[in-house]
């Protein structure tokens, strides 16, 4: 079985470790993902241990997890999931340094620990993009639809707005049942590219998408990045929702129920749909973080990234 600990039961690694923190972390496919990747990556001697933090968890939880990477001899870093807007806020005297995009989206999904001090990365940003090519090759004109406004869509719409250039999308809309992550987000994408229209959309809890899914046009881009499905149950539409004809429907999740991505495939053949999970986002998030935390210089195309996505899939 992983190994899984919380903010409340953290003690000194006994070998070199990178850490999940996430809400269910010991469910996770890295686990199995890891154990495939050492030998290729000569990291043999590393374990890879969960922190199990639920959604909305005080500040003091993130701190204290933060303070253990940095001051754990044996503690290396660790990729954040879910919580990467909140620890940022939590922790940013606990710093050293925070890279460039953390600073400006205020978030951090990598932390990279050594010399007992911890450095904050924003990664997502070079995720997001990575895995949108593979799925959309062409962009250009679309209409986008966001649902949710946490880390991974501030970081794909940070991306749409200042380095999608000549394949920026039409218009973008982001919901979202807290004001202040729609807020974010807005920021985020101020002075941007002046050719996409942006609405932000705050809703109710509880509340649906299927009226906005109904307004967009054939050919749109649409995002789960709700969290629902994965770490809270349900789907962000019903099922009497209809996609954009032609469209592109991506979850960013890869485990759980997956209510969304239910509802898309449903739907793939009649209304001509590409659907995607969110694993080739899950497998380049990891080696971008391993990367960052070890220093190996992975590749994110090519022959070299290919063989490493190849031994995922084969203990997906």
């Amino acid at each position: 079985m992983p190994t899984v600990l919380t903010p409340a039961t953290l003690v000194p690694a006994t070998a070199p470790t990178m850490y999940f923190v996430g809400v269910t972390t010991g469910s996770s496919a890295i686990h199995r993902v890891f154990a495939a990747w050492r030998p290729l990556l000569g990291l043999d001697g590393v374990d890879l241990t969960g922190i199990d933090i639920p959604v909305g968890a005080p500040a003091a939880d993130y701190r204290a997890v933060v303070a253990h990477l940095r001051d754990d001899p044996l503690s290396r870093g660790a990729l954040v999931t879910t919580h990467k807007l909140d620890l940022y806020a939590a922790t940013q005297d606990q710093l050293r340094g925070v890279n460039g995009d953390a600073a400006r989206l205020h978030e951090v999904s990598a932390l990279v620990a050594g010399d007992g001090r911890i450095d904050g990365l924003a990664l997502d940003t070079i995720t997001s993009e990575l895995s949108l090519h593979a799925i959309v090759p062409a962009l250009a004109g679309r209409d986008v639809l966001v649902m949710g406004a946490g880390g991974a869509a501030l970081a794909l719409c940070d991306y749409f707005a200042h380095r999608s250039g000549p394949d920026a999308p039409a218009s973008v809309v982001v919901t979202d049942i807290a004001e202040e992550r729609l807020t974010a987000i807005v920021k985020a994408t101020a002075g941007g590219d002046p050719g996409i229209a942006w609405q932000s959309r705050l809703l109710a809890r509880g509340d649906n998408h299927d009226a906005l899914l109904a307004e967009l046009a054939p050919g749109a881009l649409v995002v789960n990045a709700t969290g629902m499905g994965k770490d809270r149950p349900g789907s962000p539409l019903t099922d009497a929702a209809v996609f954009p004809r032609g469209g592109a429907v991506w979850e960013f999740n890869y485990r759980g129920e997956l209510g969304f991505l239910r509802q898309a495939r449903a739907r793939a053949a009649a209304d001509a749909l590409t659907v995607e999970d969110g694993w080739r986002y899950f497998v380049h998030g990891w080696t971008r973080a391993i990367d960052a935390v070890f220093d190996l210089g992975l590749p994110t195309e090519g022959a070299g990234f290919d063989r490493l996505y190849a031994a995922a899939q084969e203990v997906r």
